[in-house]
């Protein structure tokens, strides 16, 4: 399967992103997903393809510049604390990426769900904090803190947390700071906790990439599972 390129401006700034789809009939569902702070890896290309077989049309949204080298992680880095310096800037971004898509061909805008992985995680949860018409979010291993909480009645979207009990990028203050900020926001929300994985359990391309960065295969494959699920219940299927 190839990509095709896509291009989202944001504040003068442009973004080079890619698109997935199958072969077969696809079934209307568009699904975002936002990778980690060094970009995607291979196994995320995978992600993206296993769901454009699926039936999904799928978009990888990179919410760095072209300015930003990708190919070096020392650069990719730069970039992403660049936005985590930025969080109001990040959400523009994001929202930018979502408003692009939903106005390609054959999107329907009713029918979308984000997904991200590390920073992408706290990108689709900025999304969902941001009252953004996207039916579902799943946030992998995601950064969990926000400079604006979501606000009562605010969160339209279905929200999947999945993060590690001794992720030391996600502690156990910040996820229960995300749990009671959804509380509070009347969102409807799932919350899981891995109590002994760690942070990038997802990720087997960046295994022992720094401390604390373990892959777990086991909540690999059961958040991926329930993500899945997610999407069909959500955006998955043909219109009634």
């Amino acid at each position: 399967m190839g990509f095709e390129a896509t291009q989202c401006h944001h504040e003068g700034t442009a973004m080079n992103g890619r698109l997935a789809r199958g072969l077969g009939l696809p079934n209307g569902g568009t699904v975002l997903m936002f990778p980690g702070a060094t970009g995607p890896s291979p196994s995320f290309d995978a992600a993206m393809e296993e769901l454009a077989d699926a039936g999904y049309l799928v978009v990888h949204a990179n919410v760095y510049g072209e300015e930003v080298d990708m190919a070096s992680s020392q650069t990719a880095g730069q970039g992403f604390a660049a936005l985590m310096a930025e969080p109001a800037r990040l959400r523009g971004r994001v929202l930018a990426w979502f408003e692009h898509v939903r106005e390609l061909d054959g999107v329907d805008p009713h029918r979308m769900a984000a997904l991200g992985y590390c920073f992408g995680g706290k990108c689709v949860l900025e999304l969902a904090r941001s009252g953004a018409a996207v039916r579902a979010v799943s946030s992998f291993h995601g950064l969990l803190t926000t400079h604006a909480p979501a606000q009562p009645g605010i969160v339209s979207a279905r929200v999947a947390v999945w993060t590690g009990g001794d992720d030391p990028y996600a502690p156990r203050p910040d996820a229960d700071a995300l749990q009671a900020e959804m509380d509070t926001a009347g969102a409807d929300y799932q919350f899981t906790l891995f109590a002994k994985a760690r942070h990038a359990f997802m990720d087997p391309d960046h295994d022992g990439f720094a401390p604390g960065i373990v892959y777990d295969r086991t909540a690999h494959r059961i958040a991926w599972a329930g993500t899945r699920a997610l999407l069909s219940e959500t955006i998955g299927g043909h219109p009634g």
